[in-house]
């Protein structure tokens, strides 16, 4: 073969790339045994390779308050998780924790796992009820509290159309924390809590300046019984139907004020003003300062 005739055998093309299958994306409602009830989540069992701006776009789309992102570790039942509401990424979220280990749960079996967030390490353990539900219980990372600034009192409650009188003197004003920061604020009456109209745009930029994932929002019924809400601006939400982050910052918040005495069990009821609701169960036990959150979780058709 002369040098003309080498010159005339076109370039042999490198092989095509395959196409990068799009994550699947299961939706599951947490803390509710019914699709319609507790706090909607979504979750991507296997996000290998996907960028936060990718991870940011399937929550938006999903739409839900939070969508967790798992990638699996090299220890079997280990999973590096992420947290993305519609607007931003979020350190760590309960509900989503919990729909996460339900799913993983319906496919290998009840069991433990340990999900690496931005808060800390999480372990998570599901158990079948006797009913046949899978039951979620996480555990959180170590909590805190804060006293907050009266100032900082005042302009929460006004951009909430609260007023001082509303609240309950018996649980004051702080800032929780159990993997995110909640403002914990108790009202006097269930039908204060009940009557949710707020500055949507102040109160998200009131939360932003303050690093507040959601306000707490508590009535206390009994003991042991709470009804909350928890209004979640900054993630594009005005209200988060079911919010297990909260409800561990809460525990926490109620062992350090004395409020209850570990070992304790807490039941909070979330959602029925929205339509979903939703049962938490918080365990404060009395050799660790930790918080325990579990619920049940049901996939969404």
């Amino acid at each position: 073969m002369t040098d003309d005739d080498a010159a005339a055998v076109p370039p042999v093309a490198p092989p095509a790339t395959p196409p990068v299958a799009p994550p699947e994306i299961l939706r599951y409602a947490a803390f509710a045994t019914r699709p319609d009830g507790g706090n909607p989540a979504g979750v991507v069992l296997d996000a290998t390779g996907l960028g936060d701006a990718r991870m940011l776009e399937i929550a938006a789309e999903v739409g839900y308050s939070e969508t967790a992102f798992l990638t699996p570790g090299s220890v079997q039942g280990s999973y590096a998780v992420r947290y993305f509401s519609p607007l931003a990424e979020v350190p760590f979220c309960g509900h989503a924790t919990v729909a996460s280990a339900v799913a993983l749960a319906e496919r290998t079996g009840p069991g433990r796992y340990v999900f690496g967030t931005a808060a800390g390490e999480v372990p998570v353990e599901v158990e079948r009820d006797a009913d046949g539900a899978l039951r979620a219980t996480l555990t959180s990372v170590e909590p805190k509290t804060e006293e907050l600034p009266q100032a900082d009192t005042a302009e929460a409650l006004a951009l909430l159309g609260w007023s001082a009188d509303d609240l309950d003197p018996a649980l004051p004003p702080r800032i929780a924390y159990a993997g995110a920061r909640h403002l914990v604020l108790a009202a006097g009456t269930r039908s204060r809590l009940a009557r949710l109209d707020y500055d949507f745009e102040g109160l998200a930029a009131y939360m932003r300046a303050r690093d507040l994932t959601t306000l707490q929002l508590v009535w206390r019924e009994a003991a042991e019984v709470f009804h909350v809400r928890d209004p979640f601006p900054v993630g594009g939400v005005v209200e988060d139907p079911a919010t297990g982050a909260a409800a561990a910052a809460f525990g926490a918040y109620l062992r350090e004020l004395g409020a209850v005495t570990a070992p304790v069990v807490l039941t909070l009821h979330q959602g029925e003003d929205l339509g979903r609701p939703g049962l938490l169960r918080v365990e404060l036990r009395a050799e660790d300062s930790r918080v325990r959150v579990s619920g049940t979780a049901v996939a969404i058709p």
